[in-house]
C-alpha cells in the first residue's frame, strides 16, 4: 500500500509521488486539505527564508547554508477519518484535524501528532482551520490579551473586549481573527485591505471594511475612532498581510501607547516601515505573535489544545457563513500541482482553496 504526497521538487515545480504506507499506531484518510497561500507558496516562489538560510531552533538564529529542495511536507490544514487504530487514544471512524500535509492517508502516533476530533455536526470541510490556522489566529487576541494583562489572562477576548480593533489584511488569516473579535466582544471591528473581492468576502460575513487606495485609512479610522482629544485611533491593530507596507499602514491606525498584534509572514525586506514616523512619535508596540509560541507565562494555561476548542466554538458560532464565503475552491487532489502553481504565478486568486480527496469519502 502507499499514499500519494503533493511534493515541491524546485522553484515552481510540483508533483505528486507515491510513498509507501508505514507502520503505526493509526492511520488516517485524507477527505480535506487546506491549502495557505502565504507560507506554502513562499515554498513554491522560492521566497521563503529558510529555504536560503538554516534556522538554528536552539540560538532561533539564520545563518548558514540548507538543501531546501524537494520540500516533502507542504500543508498543516487536514482533515481525515480514523480508518485504523492500535491506539486507546485514537478511535475508529473519527473525523480529526492534524497537521501532515497534502497526501492521501497518514500513519499517526498520539504521542508525535497533533490530533483534534471534530465534533459532531461539525461541517468536516471546515476542520481545515481547527488543528492549526484556527490556533493561529486564536493566539493574536492571546498575544492582545497578554499585552494588557500579562500573564493573568482569564478569557482569549481580554484583550479585545469593549475595545476599537482594527484588522489589516482580509486574507484567511485576517478574517478569522476579526470573527474571533467579534465574537469576543469588540465594540467594533474594521477590516482594512485594498482588494475589493477580499472586502467583499468580508463584508458577507458581516465585517466593517475600508478601502485603504480610496481614503488615508488612518485618517479615517482616527476622525471616527476618538479617545480624547488627542488621543484617537485603534486601541488594538491585528496585522495579516505579508508586507513591510501593510505594517507600516497597521501602525497608522494605532491610538498612541497601542500595539500591533503581528501575525504576517514577511518574505524580503521592510523599506516601506517607518520607524522614525507614527512608531516612533506615538510610543507605538509591535508584537509578533506567531503560532510557535504563546505569550510568556501563559504556556500551562493557554496551549495548543485550548486554542483549537477556541476554534471549534468560532466555527460553531460562524461556520456557516465561512463555509459559503472564506471557502472559494475545493479542487481535487489530483489537481493540486497545477492549482498551487497558478496561485503562485498569480494566474489565479482565491481566498481559501481547499483540496478535496473523493475516493476517501
Amino acid at each position: 500500500m502507499s499514499d500519494r504526497n503533493l511534493v515541491v521538487t524546485g522553484p515552481g515545480e510540483l508533483k505528486i509521488v507515491d510513498e509507501p504506507e508505514t507502520p503505526g499506531p493509526f492511520r488516517v484518510r485524507t477527505l480535506f486539505s487546506g491549502v495557505s497561500a502565504g507560507t506554502e507558496l513562499s515554498f513554491v516562489k522560492d521566497t521563503n527564508p529558510a529555504l536560503h538560510e538554516a534556522f538554528d531552533p536552539v540560538l532561533g538564529l539564520f545563518g548558514g547554508t540548507t538543501d531546501p529542495y524537494p520540500v516533502t511536507r507542504l500543508g498543516y490544514m487536514e482533515v481525515g477519518r480514523v480508518e485504523h487504530s492500535d491506539t486507546p487514544a485514537i478511535t475508529e471512524g473519527d473525523v480529526v484535524a492534524m497537521t501532515y500535509g497534502h497526501r492521501t492517508g497518514w500513519t499517526g502516533d498520539p504521542l508525535r501528532d497533533r490530533v483534534v476530533v471534530l465534533p459532531p455536526g461539525l461541517d468536516p470541510i471546515l476542520g481545515i482551520y481547527v488543528a492549526h490556522m484556527g490556533p493561529i489566529c486564536a493566539n493574536g487576541l492571546l498575544h492582545a490579551a497578554a499585552d494588557l494583562y500579562g500573564s493573568d489572562v482569564r478569557r482569549l477576548g481580554d484583550g479585545v473586549e469593549g475595545r476599537r480593533v482594527a484588522v489589516v489584511g482580509a486574507g484567511v488569516v485576517g478574517l478569522l481573527t476579526a470573527l474571533f473579535a467579534r465574537a469576543h466582544g469588540a465594540a467594533s471591528v474594521v477590516v482594512v485591505d485594498p482588494t475589493a473581492q477580499r472586502r467583499a468576502v468580508a463584508e458577507a460575513l458581516g465585517l466593517s471594511t475600508l478601502d485603504p487606495d480610496a481614503q488615508d485609512a488612518g485618517v479615517a479610522l482616527k476622525t471616527r475612532w476618538r479617545h480624547t482629544a488627542d488621543d484617537r485611533g485603534a486601541d488594538v491593530v491585528f496585522q495579516c498581510r505579508g508586507q513591510s507596507a501593510a505594517l507600516h499602514l497597521a501602525l497608522r491606525l494605532l491610538r498612541p501607547q497601542g500595539t500591533v498584534i503581528d501575525l504576517a509572514f514577511y518574505q524580503g525586506g521592510a523599506d516601506d516601515v517607518r520607524l522614525g514616523a507614527e512608531f516612533h512619535h506615538n510610543g507605538l508596540t509591535i508584537r509578533c505573535a506567531q503560532i510557535g509560541r504563546v505569550p510568556r507565562g501563559l504556556a500551562a494555561t493557554w496551549d495548543r489544545e485550548r486554542l483549537s476548542a477556541e476554534t471549534i466554538r468560532l466555527l460553531q458560532r460562524d461556520g456557516e457563513a465561512i463555509r459559503r464565503h472564506l471557502i472559494t475552491a475545493v479542487v481535487p487532489f489530483d489537481e493540486a500541482p497545477a492549482l498551487l502553481t497558478d496561485l503562485g504565478a498569480r494566474r489565479r486568486q482565491e481566498i481559501q482553496a481547499v483540496l478535496e480527496f473523493p475516493d476517501n469519502r
